[in-house]
């Protein structure tokens, strides 16, 4: 409240009650007009949401669900207000209802039977769209989006770089040239065309299931941080499809990535352009090999500036992706429902 006039004062020092009362009324005035005399310094009122956001996963991602009871968000992401469940006779009290593609089924009775009103549904999926189909059965369903594309109602991708103060270049000691770990091999994609081309010119160490050297989860990355290089070949080629290849198999792991998936100026959107190599940066797979055979020393450690900036942080965690909802909430649209689902993907 402003600081009171200074009262008429009477001969023996004590003002009169007809000037108190004048001047009660007049400041009370001055106080009740503040909004009006001086609007651009009152505080904008913020809704106060007492009760937390309710997140309920009609069926988690993986085939084993994580413990979620308590405040998961809070105490292991520091998201508060945000409530995760799966339990469905919940679903009236869900403020958002998640559905992820995986776990749908082509048909529509996998749905809950109702939506109560204001309720907004998600659909889930880090599969490029070569990798997901069924879609056309879910137009005029989902409200929001939720994959690894950054158009995304709520973006999750595999992984980023995140700012750091270490200043210092980490690369661990290598033993061989270029490594790739690759479970699914087929033909028919490109790259296994582009692997079968550049193994003419130089050797690469393959494991996985697929070359029947499977690698348990804690050696994943002790293995491929072995090699200079590693083959962060993606399964199918879309924008902003950049998954673990690059983040966890490569820059993790204090390896080069070599890349084959979308354009080199997609990935410049997630990573400093120089520390990764792109195949389409050469003339032809001999160009590449021979680039990746001779480079010295100095040339090599370059690739690895990043590290005096930035660290890695994966996206492993389901937890983790549920909880980000809660943190994009406010700013999601309201009222819309996609119409084509598949199209939208497909794009």
């Amino acid at each position: 409240m402003p600081r009171a006039l200074p009262l008429p004062r009477l001969p023996w020092g004590r003002p009169s009650m007809k000037v108190v009362v004048t001047t009660g009324v007049f400041v009370t005035t001055l106080w009740n007009l503040r909004p009006f005399l001086n609007p651009h310094r009152v505080p904008r009122e913020v809704p106060n949401h007492t009760e937390p956001l309710v997140v309920l996963v009609w069926q988690w991602p993986s085939k084993q669900a994580p413990n979620i009871s308590g405040d998961v968000c809070r105490e292991l992401y520091g998201i508060v207000g945000c409530s995760l469940t799966t339990e469905r006779q919940l679903l009236r009290r869900a403020h958002v209802v998640v559905f992820p593609h995986t776990r749908l089924q082509a048909n529509r009775d996998v749905l809950p039977k109702e939506k109560p009103p204001g309720q907004n549904w998600v659909w889930v999926s880090l599969e490029s769209p070569s990798n997901t189909k069924a879609l056309s059965g879910w137009n005029q369903t989902f409200n929001w989006v939720m994959t690894y594309r950054r158009d995304s109602d709520i973006f999750i991708p595999y992984g980023k770089l995140v700012p750091n103060r270490s200043a210092t270049i980490n690369i661990p000691a290598k033993t061989s040239l270029v490594s790739w770990v690759i479970s699914n091999y087929h033909r028919t994609q490109r790259r296994a065309e582009v692997y079968k081309n550049l193994s003419k010119y130089l050797h690469v160490d393959i494991y996985g299931k697929a070359n029947k050297k499977p690698l348990c989860k804690d050696c994943l990355l002790p293995v491929t941080s072995k090699s200079k290089f590693y083959l962060a070949f993606e399964n199918s080629i879309h924008q902003d499809y950049i998954t673990e290849k690059l983040w966890r198999n490569s820059l993790l792991a204090g390896t080069v990535p070599v890349v084959l998936g979308p354009p080199r100026a997609n990935y410049e959107q997630f990573v400093p352009a120089d520390s990764f190599i792109h195949i389409d940066d050469f003339g032809s797979l001999a160009e590449l090999a021979t680039f990746l055979k001779t480079m010295n020393s100095s040339r090599y450690q370059q690739f690895f500036s990043w590290q005096k900036r930035y660290s890695v942080k994966l996206y492993a965690d389901w937890r983790e992706r549920i909880c980000t909802i809660c943190t994009a909430y406010p700013s999601l649209p309201r009222g819309h429902v996609y119409p084509d689902l598949e199209s939208w993907f497909n794009t």
